[in-house]
């Protein structure tokens, strides 16, 4: 009878031990959880961010980096976090009467299912491009470009990079870039 007990009692036995070390496990997934050690920039290549937009496409870690990639025509920046690079900002001239379309076709890969302002800004849930107004260089006969692409980011979310691209190029529309194409 003892036997019969202890036989019937193992599988309730087992079921606690399976749930006590399910609970001590997440327990303690909790307390490791990453965090962001980091603060989030406010700028990017000198370009005011909005750091609330900004924010969800920064994963945990514990240093960032944003380092100036700009070479000539382009003014370009990556965000870096724990040596893995997370996001792109671009400043680029193209020539005049050329589309964002156009501009991101050349930059992208995937699908950029969303645009604003009549085609002004094109987006995705993890880049964003965009044309900048009153940014033209009428002797080279070019306008600016910008984009933003979190391409190392897992985050996606397509509202935020509309209001990403769409903040960051009013930034560079009243930046010395803007003003250095024009005559």
């Amino acid at each position: 009878m003892y036997y019969r007990r202890t036989a019937l009692l193992r599988p309730v036995g087992l079921a606690i031990a399976a749930v006590t070390a399910l609970v001590a496990a997440t327990s303690g997934c909790s307390g490791d959880k990453e965090e962001r050690e980091y603060a989030v920039p406010s700028a990017l290549c000198g370009m005011a961010v909005d750091a609330e937009d900004l924010t969800p496409f920064l994963p945990a870690g514990r240093k960032i980096t944003v380092r100036d990639k700009s070479s000539t025509g382009i003014e370009s920046c990556e965000v870096v976090v724990d040596d893995t690079l997370i996001l792109t900002t671009t400043q680029a001239w193209l020539e005049q009467g050329r589309t964002t379309a156009y501009f991101a076709s050349g930059q992208t890969l995937n699908a950029l299912d969303h645009s604003a302002e009549e085609g002004r800004f094109r987006y995705s849930g993890n880049e964003a491009f965009g044309k900048a107004q009153g940014c033209t260089d009428t002797k080279d006969k070019q306008e600016l470009y910008t984009a933003i692409q979190a391409q190392g980011s897992k985050h996606r979310d397509a509202d935020a990079m509309k209001r990403l691209i769409a903040s960051y190029t009013k930034e560079v529309e009243s930046s010395a870039e803007c003003t250095a194409g024009a005559p």
